[in-house]
């Protein structure tokens, strides 16, 4: 990779890192209002005097409505493009959102309900986020920075635990757990007003220069993804059928459904494992996490750098992205070992390590954004997220049915451990070289 690609002169402009900034800041809120429920949770049980069981359902009910959402989603972001729809998944998700903090003035099933649904329609808003991210980093990043692009605003899911965390911990122990929806509704909406603000199109962002819009595009960029929106058109099964049909994808969906469970059990049991587990109070288990959180995170963000560094390297895309997930899901297996210590310093020094190796291995979303057809990425990343995230399903109720059965957590640990060996095979044997899918259209259009 030569020419204007290989270097970011002074003078060309650094537009698209603000970009970035707004996504990560984005992701933050996002996970944060995903993880609120797990924070809260021990609280909530108590209160609530409902079983495993039930509580992995209320998990559950965020995963239905996301995976149900995400096409429709992806075809929102093709067809309006990325910044409105994402605004508006903002705006909305912020509000759902705080409507869960008054759910605090029901009681009984009336409030399980209530919760349940909110958190339906939460998962609705909030599914056009990450096929937005992956559009958004496609549109503003050359080839050759896409990885860390990718990895900063995906590692955002651990900073969300690392700056929420403890302040979701002592709102709760404080103001009560309805707190805690109130005020990430109240950040959210403030985070709406700064999308607005600063989010557009490469080639309509009044602050761009042109030499930085020719490097994203000399690096493959594709700084007018979004230019000529009209009005909706219906899904095209053709479309759909290219994408449900080719190996390398088939890989790539089971991959992150891997990746998923691994995510869904730090965003919803993991919290609740160290207190019922480990017997921790609520307060110190939203500071211990902080821990494996900034592991994840560091682990997220090396894992972009140097696969983009390895690319730049001249080393193929296939291996340059592989690398790291397969060293990174192989690290994460660790957590296994939990099962077989006392000490609790120790528990959270291994999942430190497991969760270190989780963030190293999360480059789906570049993978998204260098196998992805121009024509249908917003599509593409839906579904990709669709099976990413039916582990947001899975994940809470098969670990509630394990802890309601066995009493414990080992079983649980096994099965996410299991899974980041599987996320490896579908990464590697299944999907084998990664290229980008052409659409081939038909005759006469």
């Amino acid at each position: 990779m030569t020419g204007a690609y290989t270097s970011d002169a002074p003078h060309r402009g650094r537009v698209r890192y603000l970009m970035v900034f707004m996504l990560f800041a984005a992701t933050t809120v996002n996970y944060a209002d995903r993880a609120s429920l797990s924070i809260v949770g021990p609280a909530m049980q108590s209160q609530l005097h409902v079983d495993a069981i039930t509580l992995g359902y209320i998990f559950s009910a965020f995963g239905w409505a996301y995976v149900i959402a995400q096409l429709p989603g992806g075809w929102l972001l093709d067809r309006f493009g990325s910044r409105a729809v994402y605004a508006g998944s903002i705006l909305l998700w912020s509000l759902f959102t705080l409507l869960q903090g008054m759910t605090g003035l029901l009681t009984g099933g009336l409030l399980v309900a209530a919760l349940f649904t909110l958190r339906l329609l939460v998962g609705f808003a909030e599914a056009p986020a990450f096929p937005g991210n992956s559009r958004i980093v496609a549109a503003w990043f050359p080839g050759g920075e896409r990885a860390t692009a990718a990895a900063i605003f995906n590692s955002a899911q651990y900073f969300a635990t690392v700056m929420f965390a403890p302040v979701m911990g002592w709102l709760t122990n404080r103001f009560g757990w309805e707190s805690v929806f109130v005020f990430l509704g109240g950040t959210g909406i403030v985070l709406f007003v700064a999308w607005m603000k600063t989010v557009y199109a490469p080639s309509r962002h009044p602050r761009v220069r042109r030499a930085e819009l020719d490097y994203i595009a000399a690096g493959g960029g594709l700084i007018d993804m979004d230019r000529g929106r009209g009005a909706p058109q219906p899904l095209r099964w053709d479309h759909l059928k290219l994408l449900l049909s080719r190996r390398m994808l088939i890989g790539i969906y089971i991959g992150q459904y891997c990746v998923g469970v691994l995510t869904y059990f730090f965003l919803t049991w993991f919290p609740v494992y160290l207190v019922e587990q480990r017997g921790m109070s609520i307060l110190k288990a939203g500071i211990v996490i902080i821990l494996p959180a900034l592991c994840g995170f560091a682990g997220g963000v090396l894992g972009g750098v140097a696969s983009d560094a390895l690319l730049r390297q001249g080393v193929s895309i296939s291996l340059a992205r592989k690398a790291p997930i397969v060293a990174g899901m192989l690290l994460s297996t660790s957590m296994i070992i939990c099962n077989y210590v006392q000490a609790n310093w120790i528990v959270v020094l291994i999942m430190s390590l497991a969760f270190f190796g989780k963030g190293l291995g999360s480059l789906g979303w570049a993978v998204v954004a260098d196998t992805g057809p121009k024509e249908m990425t917003g599509l593409y990343g839906a579904l990709f997220n669709t099976f990413g995230n039916i582990g947001a399903i899975t994940t809470p109720i098969v670990i509630g049915y394990l802890v309601a059965a066995t009493g414990s957590f080992a079983a649980a640990l096994v099965y996410v451990g299991v899974n980041a060996l599987l996320a490896v095979i579908a990464y590697t044997w299944i999907a084998g070289p990664f290229e980008r899918v052409q659409v081939k259209e038909p005759a006469g259009n």
